[in-house]
This record gives C-alpha cells, structure tokens and sequence, in this order.
C-alpha cells in the first residue's frame, strides 16, 4: 500500500537529512583530498553511506568531479582525473534510504583561490534564491522557474552548466526520468506548473540542482536537494 502524501513527504525528508549527515562525514573524514582520483573517492563515499546508514543502492550513478571535469553536465562521463593540490570538487549522490530517493551535491574547495571560494559560496545563496521564488507563486512552471534560476547565475557572474535546473524525486523507483519527456525537469520546455500530482494520483516533489560553471578558468560547481519540502 503506497504511503499516504504526509507520510512521503516525512520519508523524503529523512532520506535528505541522511544524505547531508554523509556529506557532512566526507568533510569530516577529509575523503575529497588532493591526490586523490574521483573514482576512488566515489567508491569511498559509496562505502561510508553503507557504513552510516548500510545504503547499497544508489537511484543514479555516483558523480565525483574536480578541475576542469565540473564543467560537465550530467549525462557525460569524463575521465577519472586526479584532485589537485589547488582545486575544486563537487560530489552528486542519489543514495536510496527505505525505498525513498535523496538527491544531494554540495561543492568542496582544497587551497585558497578566492574566485572558486566565491563560487562555492554563491551556489546555496542562488539555491535559496531559486526556491524563494517558487514558493512565491503557486501556479511556477518548471521554465520560469529555470529562467529565474539563469538570471540568478548571470546576476552573480555564473553561467549554468545544464540544460535543466532540477527534476522530480520520490519513491524508488520514480516516475521514469525519460530525457524526452520535459515535464520531469524543471527546464525551459516545461510549462507545466511544478505542483501538480503525477499519473499515479502522488503530489509531485522536486529536486532543484544549480550548476554554476565559469567556462574561461575551466571549473564550475554544484548544489542540489529538496525544493518543495523543508
């Protein structure tokens, strides 16, 4: 029998609160390191959610990049690269608590230069800006809402990495993330309003990712979780 809508919206919320307790573990336990590859560190956060929380699945592939490799949206898949001494790093886990899916990316820096530590910095106050927008106005769609979230990158000198700013989340597995099919992203073809509910009657929740990338330096960086609950 499917969870009634307060009893999702307490799960998906326990599964982010999971996800960011092991982000907060990888800073603490320093696993994003210079000289360290992306692979392996991946493989250790894999092994530290299994640790914590004794997580083996993950809704989407596991996503480590650093340097030059941030620029890249996620459907790529750029070579393993080794953490520089003087670096960026951002890491977007998908791990799956109790059968309900967390999405969460946050961004480390390694060394002292001052415009990857702005970026780093920017990327939750766009986030909060984005999802203040949102919860302005009932009837969004998921393209003003990306066209927000654009103008909020210009405004802080950012461009966005991604051809979307988000998309839906929820039970494992959800409603199947078809690249075609637009009404699952928040992304400038989507005029359909974000809340709504989904073919099987479920409020639709959403996750909102900003991707903030500077093309002339080569490096850019990531933050994502929950934008309709919290």
């Amino acid at each position: 029998m499917a969870d009634d809508e307060p009893t999702r919206a307490a799960r998906l919320l326990d599964a982010q609160a999971k996800a960011g307790h092991l982000f907060t573990e990888i800073g603490k336990r320093g696993l994003v390191a210079p000289g360290e590859g992306e692979r392996a560190v991946s493989d250790r956060v894999r092994d530290l959610a299994n640790e914590l929380f004794g997580t083996t699945r993950h809704w989407h592939k596991r996503i480590v990049r650093s340097g030059p490799n941030t620029l890249k949206p996620y459907r790529e898949n750029p070579p393993d690269r080794v953490i520089g001494a003087d670096d960026i790093v951002f890491a977007d886990f998908g791990p799956i608590f109790e059968e309900y899916e967390a999405d969460f990316g946050r961004t480390f820096v390694i060394g002292d230069d001052p415009v990857k530590h702005r970026l780093r910095d920017d990327l939750p106050v766009v986030f909060e800006a984005g999802r203040r927008f949102f919860e302005a106005d009932p009837h969004i769609t998921g393209a003003q809402l990306y066209a927000e979230v654009e103008r909020l990158a210009t405004e802080a000198g950012w461009q966005l990495g991604g051809w979307h700013a988000g998309h839906l989340v929820g039970e494992f597995p959800h409603e199947k993330i078809d690249g075609a099919d637009t009404e699952s992203y928040i992304a400038p073809a989507n005029d359909t309003p974000l809340r709504r509910t989904d073919k099987a009657g479920r409020r639709c929740h959403w996750i909102l990712e900003i991707h903030l990338i500077d093309r002339e330096r080569e490096f850019g960086g990531f933050y994502e979780e929950l934008l309709t609950l919290g």
